[in-house]
């Protein structure tokens, strides 16, 4: 992947935390925009992971069992850390009395704990659901990308999607408005699996379908005129169709933004999603969201020592909350992220190849060398990362 093209996927990581921000620090009525900077969060981790895992299975040197033995270990040494950092930090202060249930947050089970109760409590880590989500993804999508017959990943990612919009029609039958129909993995593997589809399309060739091309737009108007409404008391049966449209109605535009990214933009719109500040936020997009509720809570329990307002939404928290967020984000990617993520140079993805004879007589690795593919790409989450995100 070109530099360009790196840089502006950054950016897009940028822009999606900076919608959960806007939406758990600013926003008075719970502003729609930061589920759908996670959903983003998803496409790009659905989309990331696959284009690596394709491109693993492409090379000559190809090994199943080590393929997929790499990415969990490459997977661990991103995510890890931090997201075990700072549930320890959680526990160790007993902020909010979560120390009850860091078990369900410690195996990635935070989705079903949310959807369980039906409310967000303890609310100082009910992000960590999309987590949750990303790594229940991981653990299962691997072995389909890797071991599945290389033609049908496109027919089981829309599969997968179709299951998922099945299981949002099947919601309003119930009539029962509960954190499930979110939380539970079905809900957001349409965005993940969406990502995925991307990735496997470009493998083979560079052009998007053109009912894509003619619908993402249309469906991006649509979308807006939902959430323009959103506030407006309707009928139940038309409140059930509000919530489907928008949660479909962005997925093929969210994806068009990763390919248009992916490809790398041009002119005005190019050069503003790979604008220095922007890309940086990106890089540490992953520490930013996992961390910044707990900032949140800090500072409101230091809000006498603060002159401003960071009690309440508004301008106020979002400044400081943020800055708090930004600053230990980047701390954490300087002196921790950063140093681990070098470790994953020992875990290619594909066993590289002795250049020659004389490096089998001497031993010479060529994994260490900066010429070999799988080293130069980036793979870290969209959540982030979203990895991550992200992940």
């Amino acid at each position: 992947m070109s530099n360009v093209r790196s840089r502006q996927l950054d950016g897009l990581r940028a822009v999606a935390v900076a919608m959960v921000l806007y939406a758990h620090l600013f926003a008075a009525d719970g502003s729609y925009w930061g589920h759908v900077g996670v959903r983003l969060f998803f496409v790009l981790s659905g989309f990331l992971i696959t284009r690596l895992l394709l491109e693993a299975r492409s090379a000559a040197e190809f090994e199943p069992v080590a393929a997929l033995k790499s990415f969990y270990i490459r997977r661990a040494l991103r995510i890890f850390p931090l997201y075990f950092g700072m549930l320890s930090f959680v526990w160790l202060a007993g902020l909010e009395e979560s120390k009850r249930v860091l078990a369900w947050h410690a195996f990635y089970l935070s989705n079903f704990w949310y959807a369980l109760r039906d409310e967000w409590t303890p609310w100082i880590l009910c992000h960590t659901w999309s987590l949750s989500i990303e790594e229940q993804f991981y653990v299962i999508w691997p072995l389909v990308i890797l071991l599945a017959p290389r033609r049908s990943i496109e027919r089981i990612c829309i599969g997968v999607i179709l299951l998922s919009l099945a299981y949002r029609f099947y919601w309003p039958v119930t009539g029962i408005p509960s954190l499930s129909r979110d939380l539970l993995p079905p809900a957001s593997m349409d965005a993940l699996a969406s990502g995925a589809l991307l990735a496997a399309w470009r493998s083979r060739t560079a052009l998007s379908p053109r009912w894509m091309l003619m619908s993402w737009m249309p469906l991006a108007a649509a979308f807006l005129i939902l959430l323009w409404l959103r506030p407006v008391p309707v009928p139940v049966t038309q409140d059930w169709a509000r919530w489907i449209g928008l949660e479909v109605f962005p997925l093929v535009p969210l994806v068009m933004i990763v390919s248009f990214c992916s490809a790398g933009f041009g002119g005005y719109l190019g050069r503003f999603v790979e604008c220095p500040p922007l890309t940086a936020l990106g890089r540490i997009s992953y520490g930013v969201y996992l961390l910044h509720a707990v900032v949140l809570a800090l500072i409101v329990q230091a809000q006498p020592w603060i002159p401003i307002n960071v009690s309440e939404q508004g301008f106020g928290r979002l400044l400081v909350a943020t800055a708090g967020t930004i600053g230990l984000a980047s701390i954490s990617w300087l002196v921790l992220e950063k140093r681990i993520n070098a470790l994953k140079d020992f875990f290619p993805y594909v066993a590289p190849k002795e250049r020659s004879a004389a490096q089998r007589l001497h031993g010479t690795k060529h994994y260490g060398d900066t010429a070999h593919p799988y080293r130069a790409i980036d793979d870290s989450d969209t959540l982030p990362n979203p990895q991550s995100s992200t992940n």
